[in-house]
């Protein structure tokens, strides 16, 4: 079995693929186009969200493969999330998705983000106030998870998590669960390792997945030079490093591209050793000593949410 093929044990007994397909930020057409050629060449994970605003191409993407026959819908994995204009109203947030998605279910339903933004605001997904800030309604994500935790029981989704979750977070989370997170889905890359995050989810049982596992479009990771050095050493891409080292760590990665042949490139992981492992940690941890720690995603959300760098 390749790397790219590698899957966990989530702590509901179900499997989930080691690799995914991301699919925020890109067009409709874009979208169909990339879930079947990913299916094509072997991806079974796909991410997507409601906020994304692109459940219905995916959905259709998924359905030409299954169509196709490339797969059968049990064979995929399929992730989506509760935005935060339904914190208060979750199961109605997953039909939502259903809906848009063409699924009777989904594998995975994460809550997105610890917030609840007003539903009868001026926008349907992203109200604002009339200064321009996010119209955030003050609310206890204990409650909205208490509702996830209803979900399995109706078949709609095998699985409930959270995504962009701190330790601080989940420490107010966890000693009121019945269910455990299966997974904390956070941006996670060398110039921003959270540690901290990754080992208390370890010591949980709670799986990590990585998004924007590169860091971002501009960002110094594909040349700095210990990857790059890493790279050479292996006759791999950059880019192939970073995505392996999730593995590395036992963490899902969610590899977002819409270029088939960099989506057929991102399955070419690898092993990385423990001399290669450490020198990623050196990097990584001298990035944070000298104040280079980096958050690519930041959404203007106005709050607190307790992560390291205080957005």
């Amino acid at each position: 079995m390749s790397l790219a093929d590698r899957r966990y044990k989530l702590n509901t007994g179900a499997e989930i693929p080691a690799l995914g397909l991301g699919t925020w930020q890109a067009s409709a057409d874009e979208i169909q186009r990339s879930v079947y050629h990913a299916i094509e060449v072997g991806y079974r994970h796909i991410d997507t969200a409601l906020a994304y605003q692109n459940e219905e191409d995916v959905g259709k993407g998924i359905k030409a493969a299954i169509d196709a026959g490339l797969v059968t819908r049990e064979q995929l994995f399929v992730t989506t999330k509760l935005w935060n204009v339904y914190a208060n109203r979750v199961e109605e947030g997953l039909d939502t998705s259903l809906k848009s998605l063409g699924l009777d279910y989904v594998d995975l339903f994460l809550v997105h983000w610890p917030v609840r933004m007003n539903d009868k605001g001026n926008h349907p997904l992203f109200p604002k106030h009339p200064d321009g800030t996010r119209d955030i309604i003050p609310h206890n994500h204990v409650d909205t998870w208490k509702a996830m935790e209803a979900l399995p029981a109706t078949g709609k989704t095998r699985a409930v998590g959270v995504s962009n979750y701190s330790v601080e977070y989940l420490e107010q989370l966890l000693p009121h669960v019945t269910i455990v997170p299966a997974v904390n889905q956070i941006e996670n890359h060398p110039q921003l390792a959270q540690q901290e995050i990754v080992e208390y989810c370890q010591a949980k049982g709670i799986l990590i997945e990585a998004y924007s596992p590169l860091g971002s479009t501009g960002s110094p990771l594909l040349t700095a030079e210990p990857i790059v050095a890493i790279a050479k050493k292996k006759g791999v891409a950059p880019a192939t490093v970073l995505l392996s080292w999730h593995l590395a760590r036992g963490s899902v990665v969610l590899a977002k591209s819409v270029n088939p042949d960099r989506i057929t490139a991102n399955r070419t992981l690898i092993e990385l050793d423990a001399d290669d492992v450490a020198l990623i940690k050196e990097f990584s941890d001298d990035l944070k000593a000298r104040g280079q720690v980096k958050r690519y995603v930041a959404p203007p959300f106005g709050v607190d949410l307790g992560f390291p760098d205080k957005w």
